[in-house]
């Protein structure tokens, strides 16, 4: 989560199960991200969803 603060995302609410909603002032999108991420390639997703182009 840290990496995504940075950019200048934050927390918007509490989604469904075991999700939260973000915004990114990049995209100016909202963007869901589980608790706990178990794949790489569903990081990368986020970081690309929030506009940050970073890869992991």
């Amino acid at each position: 989560m840290t990496g995504i603060l940075v950019h200048g995302c934050y927390f918007i609410r509490q989604g469904k199960g075991s999700h939260e909603i973000w915004r990114s002032d990049i995209t100016n999108k909202n963007f869901s991200v589980p608790y706990t991420i178990v794949s790489k390639h569903t990081a990368n997703a986020i970081l690309r969803q929030a506009g940050i182009n970073l890869k992991i």
